[in-house]
């Protein structure tokens, strides 16, 4: 979602996609922006961060800056002790997409009965050393801590703070299956779509914070580690609790669905990663969208609005920006009978979201000759897996083939 923040706010995350991490003390729980168990991003005044959202608890808390993952701390929430105090700590991105669907979420949260406390934490150069003086505090204090993305630089730099015995990491990304792999093998967290990559001056530079947050997320006698995902996960780490999110408070608090005849398309920002190159995505696209009678394309939050201008022009696509991430999108509907998609995220939670509906994900592997110079080496074999893992998903035939 966020990206790097402003000139002297401290290390980017690398990726548009932060998240942050809620802390919590001895009689509270947490939860983060999606729908977990616990809390999902969030990310005192030690060195600078740089993105997403964050929650935080006096007893237990989340940390989170995505969307999705506020609503997977809320859902989780629903599992806290009936004492339970929660604060969900938004580190708010700078981008415009991405501040609206958390605002949204903010809300829910509210409506839930949790505290949300907004940090403009990348408002400007000294705006990460206050948002960490104003959070360190409540870090120590913290019993339990809920992040959404242990790749954030920002979240790397808040468990450096935290005492807490208790840390839970919420997300159902792709990058999930890559974390749960990485801290398996004891390598360096790197996202998937930039490993393989020779590491940068940033990189260098805050290696040993990344460092000092991979030995915190390995489970001690100190220490309890626990991902809630609905992500598969094959490789989990001795001592790592895999909790499966089954999105049932998804499914409880919206919906069913109107279906539609059509079909819909989920976007994804593979071309804007570098993964993908621009014209094969789209050719791609009016070939999927033209054999199959799609009318909407749901774009992902980080997709250029140049990109999606020309998707418009040259497919005839009605372009949504949703306000809400996907998941909840589907489920208050109008949503249409078949959903096509790329290698997502969505291909493994809109399935668990829609479960019982009769609507049908559909999945379009990427081809090879798609795929950008710059692209990791390892980028297709992720991707193929991305595909391969998901359960009640209908596998379609190469573009190329249509």
């Amino acid at each position: 979602m966020p990206g790097s923040g402003p000139s002297g706010s401290g290390p980017s995350d690398g990726d548009a996609d932060p998240a942050a991490a809620s802390p919590s003390t001895s009689s509270t729980s947490s939860t983060s922006s999606t729908s977990s168990t616990s809390s999902t991003s969030a990310s005192g005044a030690p060195p600078v961060p740089a993105s997403g959202p964050l929650s935080s608890v006096p007893a237990s808390g989340p940390l989170s800056s995505v969307p999705a993952q506020v609503r997977r701390t809320v859902a989780g929430a629903t599992a806290a002790p009936a004492d339970a105090e929660l604060t969900v700590v938004v580190l708010a991105p700078t981008d415009p997409m991405t501040r609206g669907q958390l605002r949204r979420m903010a809300d829910l949260a509210r409506d839930e009965g949790y505290r949300v406390r907004w940090e403009e934490a990348r408002g400007g150069p000294t705006a990460p050393f206050a948002t960490i003086g104003g959070l360190s505090g409540l870090l120590r204090r913290a019993d339990r801590v809920v992040m959404g993305d242990p790749f954030s630089r920002y979240v790397q730099l808040l468990l450096t703070i935290t005492r807490a015995r208790d840390l839970v990491v919420v997300d159902d990304g792709t990058a999930t299956m890559e974390f749960v792999a990485q801290l398996a093998r004891g390598e360096r967290l790197v996202r998937w779509h930039r490993k393989g990559g020779r590491p940068g001056p940033r990189d260098l530079l805050f290696a040993p914070v990344s460092s000092s947050a991979r030995r915190r997320l390995t489970p001690s006698a100190r220490r309890r580690v626990e991902v809630f995902s609905s992500m598969p996960v094959h490789e989990t780490p001795d001592g790592v609790t895999v909790t499966a999110n089954d999105f049932s408070w998804t499914r409880a608090r919206f919906g069913p669905p109107r279906i539609t005849r059509g079909a819909d398309m989920v976007g994804t920002s593979l071309v804007e990663t570098g993964v993908v190159d621009g014209d094969s995505y789209l050719e791609a696209v009016r070939t999927l969208a033209k054999a199959h009678g799609t009318t909407r394309y749901f774009a992902h939050r980080r997709e250029s609005t140049e990109k999606l201008h020309r998707l418009a022009k040259e497919t005839g696509l009605e372009i949504v920006r949703p306000d809400l991430p996907l998941e909840l999108i589907a489920r208050r509907g109008p949503i249409g009978r078949t959903i096509l998609s790329f290698p997502s995220t969505v291909v493994h939670t809109l399935p668990l979201a829609l479960a019982g509906t009769g609507v049908r994900v559909a999945v379009c592997d990427i081809d090879p000759t798609w795929l950008t110079e710059n692209a990791s080496p390892r980028a297709q074999g992720f991707l193929s897996g991305v595909t391969g893992t998901a359960r009640d998903v209908h596998r379609l035939t190469s573009v190329t083939a249509v």
